[in-house]
């Protein structure tokens, strides 16, 4: 249902309804790993980095950069990075995990249609600068907000979304050959997912559960 735009106001009217429909969309957000093979149209991933680029930054910065990655050389690339990497996630685990750790399925490198690299631009000089002097991490928030963005537009038009962190940001820079002052974010494997399922996969096979919000909230 679209928003409708009260009489009385210069913004939109999200009723109940939508309020109930946008809830069940951020619940049933999915850090997807196994995909179906089938391509998405380019139009699509243009549409939904169009709907990223509609996220706050800081100080209108807007300092996201998204790299299609195409080239196949270049994902085997990426791939072979995160097998090292993953390798030694996997030493680091304790012994009573390790064997659940080896059994998860954590990339989606392999089936994925789509495959975009996120970085933030910490040298723009778009914002001219305001409300990063004391935090300029900001900069990469504002970046991590934008995948959140296309994660949550992605999965209302039931595309599935993983969220690829076990790389080294230095050696994925250096595959894609972006700009020196280009800082790594994430490594977005996305396409059709090849099941749906009302609780996150690692919650379904025991490696954590979903706490409430009342224990991580505190007052002064």
């Amino acid at each position: 249902m679209e928003a409708k735009l009260d009489d009385h106001t210069c913004h939109p009217d999200f009723d109940p309804a939508f309020r109930d429909r946008l809830r069940t969309l951020l619940a049933w957000r999915r850090d997807v790993r196994r995909f179906r093979r089938e391509p998405l149209p380019q139009v699509t991933i243009e549409r939904l980095i169009g709907i990223a680029c509609l996220s706050p930054s800081v100080g209108l910065s807007e300092p996201w950069r998204f790299v299609i990655v195409e080239d196949q050389a270049r994902r085997a690339a990426i791939r072979a990075c995160f097998e090292h990497c993953n390798q030694d996630a996997l030493r680091l685990q304790e012994s009573d995990r390790a064997s659940l750790y080896a059994r998860l399925k954590l990339s989606g490198l392999d089936d994925a249609p789509c495959q975009i690299a996120v970085f933030a631009d910490r040298a723009t000089a778009q914002g001219h600068g305001l409300g990063r002097l004391t935090m300029p991490a900001t900069l990469d928030y504002s970046v991590a907000i934008a995948i959140h963005t296309l994660w949550l537009a992605a999965r209302a038009e039931g595309i599935g979304v993983g969220w690829v962190s076990i790389l080294d940001p230095a050696r994925v820079a250096e595959i894609l050959d972006v700009p020196k002052d280009w800082t790594f974010i994430g490594h977005l494997c996305i396409g059709y997912p090849e099941e749906d399922a009302d609780l996150p996969a690692l919650q379904r096979q025991g490696w954590e559960q979903r706490q409430p919000s009342a224990g991580v909230v505190i007052y002064r």
